[in-house]
């Protein structure tokens, strides 16, 4: 079993409630309201943005050409190909671009910028991680299910697709290299990296389906 493996069965209820809550049963059913899908994608821009700096931060702080350039690409790639999205679903809806975030969008872009700027780069590369592979994952599911018809086919498209699925094996692989050279500790630490980011992936979705805001 390879240390991702086991991170992945670290998450496994985290992994279940994902698959169960509304927000991603809507999506696959394509019954998810509007509102609700503009909030999520508002948010998930800014997200992104902040997600392309916690990269190029782990891509500065490589130690190996190859692994510079893998996280230079992964950067790259949440700035153009994936709000590449976000536009054609902003024009499809009318969306005015969001510049404030939500509690959830605060909370895990603020831990992602800390953790791959303060913490070692295998810890970094655990932390980002369950943005690649559970959206590969959730993509799928809801792939294998989902109508053609589905209003959301787009989004279900660039995360269930072969582009998305090469990127997250190389992030996979990528993870399990610097475990391999991690002592105790940083294995200790790589485990909640990955466990709190994932919990952060139900946040942000659950914030979407509540339309959470600032309560104070």
């Amino acid at each position: 079993m390879t240390f991702t493996d086991q991170l992945w069965q670290d998450i496994s209820p985290t992994y279940e409630a994902i698959l169960t809550h509304g927000f991603v049963n809507e999506l696959q059913t394509g019954n998810l309201p509007s509102p609700t899908f503009q909030y999520y994608i508002q948010q998930d821009a800014l997200y992104l943005t902040d997600f392309s700096r916690a990269l190029n931060q782990l891509a500065a702080r490589a130690t190996t050409p190859d692994d510079m350039l893998t996280f230079t690409l992964f950067a790259q790639n949440a700035i153009l190909v994936e709000r590449a999205l976000h536009e054609t679903y902003f024009s499809l809806y009318d969306i005015q671009p969001e510049t404030a975030k939500m509690p959830a969008c605060f909370a895990y872009t603020n831990y992602l910028l800390a953790t791959t700027s303060l913490q070692s780069i295998a810890v970094g590369a655990a932390a980002v991680l369950p943005c690649f592979w559970i959206y590969r994952q959730v993509g799928k599911h809801i792939y294998e299910r989902a109508i053609q018809e589905n209003p959301y086919r787009s989004w279900i498209d660039t995360y269930a697709g072969d582009a998305f699925d090469q990127s997250v094996n190389q992030m996979l692989a990528l993870t399990d290299k610097y475990a391999e050279t991690a002592g105790a500790l940083e294995l200790a630490q790589m485990r909640e990296a990955f466990r709190v980011s994932s919990r952060l992936e139900w946040y942000f979705w659950n914030d979407a389906y509540t339309q959470n805001r600032w309560l104070v």
